[in-house]
């Protein structure tokens, strides 16, 4: 049986949140921008350092976006971000995906971005999303599919960084490849109308090759990924020192190309008929 509750690979490092705090809604949740209108109650499950929610709240004037995370930490990033962007629709939360704080049929639009792939119980997840989803709203989730990610030139290295995520992340029971699954999770949670759609993330020009793979690096030796990958006996530090370098080395090179694939659901909550 899946755990309800699954230990957050990446943690909060700066480095992770160097890479959140690069998110948008238009390069993150670009599928679900045609949905929104200006009236609208949004809840943002997993909200992060809340730029992806702060692109919301500007797209929804007139309604509200509820913002929830696991980590309390985190949310204070998000407040700063709100407030420098003059955002008062717009509230933050601490909240367990599994287990909501809401009452059903509360949001126009539910959304989790990069979510389902660290929850113990995606299923679950999705059955409480569309709960608190109002009938003729929306529940929306994007997640990355690891195993999908591909790059060029093939530096040594690298292919043990992708092998390596994928163990860790098993081991604290996420699942890496979630991308690939959304539309299956979403059948099984119950939601008769999905769309599924996919998109990617590209890196390939000089600034964008150095940013992610600068990223990937210092969060390869640095952040919560690489303790629990020594710690759990997946790694040893040398090891991911030399996973840090080839990312490094893919970095540097004039024809370097990395594409990051990701699933997407729109899930539509029916109208109830009154006849």
């Amino acid at each position: 049986m899946p755990k309800d509750t699954a230990v957050y690979t990446h943690g909060h490092h700066e480095s992770v949140l160097r890479s959140h705090s690069w998110r948008t809604a238009a390069n993150s949740a670009a599928y679900l921008l045609p949905e929104l209108e200006p009236h609208m109650r949004v809840l943002d499950i997993g909200c992060g350092p809340g730029t992806i929610t702060a692109d919301l709240a500007e797209l929804v004037p007139q309604g509200h976006v509820t913002a929830v995370d696991a980590a309390p930490g985190v949310l204070d990033r998000a407040r700063a971000v709100a407030d420098e962007r003059g955002l008062a629709n717009v509230d933050f939360a601490v909240a367990d995906i599994h287990d909501l704080d809401s009452p059903d049929d509360s949001f126009d639009v539910v959304h989790a971005h990069q979510v389902l792939q660290h929850v113990g119980d995606p299923v679950r997840a999705l059955r409480e999303m569309y709960r608190v989803c109002r009938p003729g709203g929306v529940v929306a989730a994007r997640d990355a599919d690891y195993a999908a990610m591909t790059w060029y030139p093939d530096v040594p290295g690298m292919a043990r960084w992708q092998e390596l995520y994928g163990r860790v992340a098993r081991a604290n029971g996420g699942e890496p490849d979630a991308g690939r699954r959304l539309l299956s999770w979403a059948r099984r949670a119950g939601c008769a109308d999905v769309t599924a759609t996919a998109a990617v993330w590209c890196f390939a020009t000089p600034e964008d090759r150095s940013w992610w793979s600068g990223m990937w690096a210092d969060r390869t030796v640095a952040s919560s990924y690489a303790r629990m990958a020594v710690d759990g006996g997946h790694a040893t530090e040398r090891e991911l020192a030399d996973i840090a370098d080839a990312w490094r080395e893919w970095g540097a090179l004039e024809d370097g190309w990395f594409t990051v694939p990701h699933g997407e659901i729109l899930c539509r909550k029916p109208v109830r008929s009154t006849g």
